[in-house]
């Protein structure tokens, strides 16, 4: 299981990962952005965070960088923007590192299911690291 680096940019992801695609001679990336994500019933999204991305990845030389958008209002610290993934299919694997990983750090958001993923979650780990674990179904393109 390969431990991916995630990229957030404040507002520029797209025009990131087009540079990124050119550079490194890769496939046009589909990219999610807020607005195709499912809407909450009680908060209206802004219309400046649709067209925002959400989730975006490149095969950079056999290796997987993820980039979103840093929502607006969150945040946003250049330097601190990067965030280490881990993906995997295996269920018990995932709950193993967030608690484990939570342990003496912080919770950023609670292992949970989410409509891209069976479980998700973020966690800060005592060293300061920044994780993102999620399952990968296969469904999304993690």
């Amino acid at each position: 299981m390969p431990v991916n680096a995630y990229l957030v940019f404040n507002g520029n992801t797209r025009q990131a990962v087009e540079f990124y695609a050119k550079v490194f001679k890769t496939d046009t990336p589909n990219i999610m952005t807020f607005g195709d994500s499912p809407q909450h019933p009680d908060y209206q999204m802004p219309e400046e965070v649709k067209d925002l991305v959400m989730h975006t990845r490149l095969n950079i030389d056999g290796s997987n960088v993820m980039f979103s958008d840093n929502f607006p209002g969150s945040p946003f610290i250049e330097g601190n923007n990067v965030t280490l993934a881990l993906v995997s299919k295996n269920l018990d694997d995932i709950q193993s590192w967030y608690d484990q990983l939570k342990e003496g750090g912080k919770v950023t958001m609670e292992l949970q299911e989410t409509f891209w993923a069976k479980l998700y979650g973020q966690v800060t780990d005592k060293f300061g690291i920044h994780w993102q674990i999620s399952h990968d179904s296969g469904e999304y393109g993690s």
